[in-house]
């Protein structure tokens, strides 16, 4: 049981266990799908595809919870991420391959005006590629790890670390020294 629901009983069919969960459950899974949303109607769909992932194919997704790994709110949160940012990429537009767009079109016109200088040394390769590939490729960190074929946790954890060097050389507290580089 959590928070007053009867799983075991909801799984085999207890429309009252399952008007309860709906009922407990709703705000947090509307709260968890709200980011994924572009119109404020969109949020209420998003909510409603992830009832119905949890109730699909005899409560296949619900019967994977594992009480021992998160608790209910913790898996459901990332349930409703996840199916809303599905929802979302199902809805996208088809776009162009990449190798049918003309070159022209893909010309970069503008460089940012200014580049912060790191000094030599104040972040590792690895750091510096990271934060390149999150930052100025804009790509997610699954995708970052899948490149560099290491965990995704890897790749927080290279980031945290590399923020924290970052925080630490740029903070008001350590004021630049002559020839440092920094500007």
């Amino acid at each position: 049981m959590a928070d007053s629901i009867d799983l075991t009983a909801l799984i085999r069919g207890s429309k009252a266990q399952w008007d309860a969960f709906v009922r407990r459950y709703t705000g947090l899974i509307l709260s968890a799908v709200r980011g994924q949303a572009r119109e404020t109607g969109e949020i209420e769909d998003l909510a409603q595809e992830v009832f119905v992932r949890l109730c699909k194919d005899d409560y296949r997704l619900l019967k994977t919870y594992d009480a021992t790994r998160a608790g209910l709110s913790t898996w459901l949160t990332i349930v409703a991420r996840s199916t809303a940012r599905d929802v979302m990429r199902r809805r996208q537009p088809q776009t162009t391959p990449y190798e049918a767009v003309p070159e022209s079109a893909l010309a970069v016109t503008a460089e940012p005006t200014e580049r912060i200088k790191l000094p030599d040394g104040l972040l590792s390769p690895r750091q510096k590629l990271v934060l390149t590939m999150l930052y100025d490729r804009d790509m997610e960190v699954a995708e970052v790890a899948a490149v560099l074929k290491v965990d995704p946790q890897t790749i927080r954890s290279t980031h945290h670390k590399a923020m924290l060097k970052l925080r630490e050389h740029f903070s008001p507290e350590n004021p630049p020294k002559s020839g440092s580089g920094r500007g």
